[in-house]
């Protein structure tokens, strides 16, 4: 439900791109709209949305979509971000404006930008909502969330089952949320090419961040690096003193932006009761069996 038991309202934030891409991997692509074109994640997405809502029954919810892979502010400061990832082809791209008109014809709110990516949009409402008491549910498998957890908040990785706060994620990767960007500047992310500083893996950061608290500290004090008891410390010096202004850059890509516009007030994610005939509109065109269309109608009640 929207509340905790200490009576904390919360709001459930999902990453819609990463549901449309599970979808799109997943579901066998033998389903077409009437123009014959597939429908096949939106199909899986719109299957998703119907079990979160139906499960979680939240009474404010936003879901937050990626514009492009390449028009973020990321890419203007670092071309090389997420340049390994293989443009959507048409059919993905045709289905991922299908499944925005369906989430909004569900009365979801919905997030979108063309400077800022979904974990902006979903961050800037995590920060924006905390300071009016309010708790956040981010609904994805990303690791780059975890830097957004509060003491209240949760991550929820819906297919798998599993949530964790803050506490979760030094469990997952052995740091602070508060120290999830200056990691990820550290020892890089290979899904959003990022390369890191050379030599510094997973475990290394973790210590270099135990030890020294946040990245600014570390390279403030790289002399010390090469005297703590860390294997290849002294190459491990060698290497941040070298790619100082890099990891500096890099922590530029793996921060979660906290000025994105996002949603500022409450009112905005409440979940409207919309009238039918966009979505009978929606189902018309996408050729929706009867099942998932008295699925998705039974939500609009």
């Amino acid at each position: 439900m929207s509340a905790t038991a200490d009576g904390r309202p919360a709001v459930h934030l999902v990453d819609g791109s990463l549901y449309v891409f599970r979808a799109w991997h997943s579901m066998p692509d033998e389903f077409f709209d009437t123009d014959g074109h597939p429908v096949n994640a939106v199909l899986g997405y719109a299957r998703f949305l119907c079990e979160l809502l139906e499960r979680a029954q939240p009474e404010h919810i936003a879901v937050a979509f990626d514009a492009s892979l390449t028009s973020s502010f990321r890419n203007a400061i670092y071309p090389a971000y997420k340049a390994n990832r293989e443009l959507p082809p048409a059919d993905l791209e045709r289905q991922f404006v299908q499944c925005r008109a369906l989430t909004e014809a569900l009365g979801i709110h919905l997030m979108i930008d063309h400077d800022y990516e979904a974990d902006d949009l979903i961050g800037s409402t995590v920060w924006n909502l905390r300071a009016l008491g309010w708790r956040s549910v981010i609904v994805s498998a990303d690791k780059d969330f975890g830097q957004l957890l509060g003491e209240h908040d949760e991550q929820w990785d819906y297919a798998r089952g599993l949530r964790w706060g803050p506490a979760g994620v030094y469990e997952k990767i052995g740091v602070h949320p508060h120290q999830v960007a200056d990691y990820l500047a550290l020892c890089g992310d290979a899904v959003d090419n990022i390369p890191g500083v050379p030599g510094v893996g997973a475990k290394t950061a973790a210590a270099l961040l135990a030890h020294f608290g946040s990245l600014d500290t570390l390279l403030d004090r790289i002399d010390e690096v090469a005297f703590l008891r860390l294997r290849g410390a002294a190459s491990c010096a060698a290497k941040l003193r070298e790619h100082a202004e890099q990891a500096r850059l890099y922590r530029r890509l793996t921060r979660i932006a906290l000025d994105a516009p996002g949603a500022t007030s409450v009112d905005a994610l409440r979940r409207r009761r919309s009238e039918t005939a966009p979505l009978d509109r929606l189902c018309e065109q996408l050729d929706l069996g009867a099942f998932t269309r008295s699925r998705l109608h039974a939500l609009l009640r």
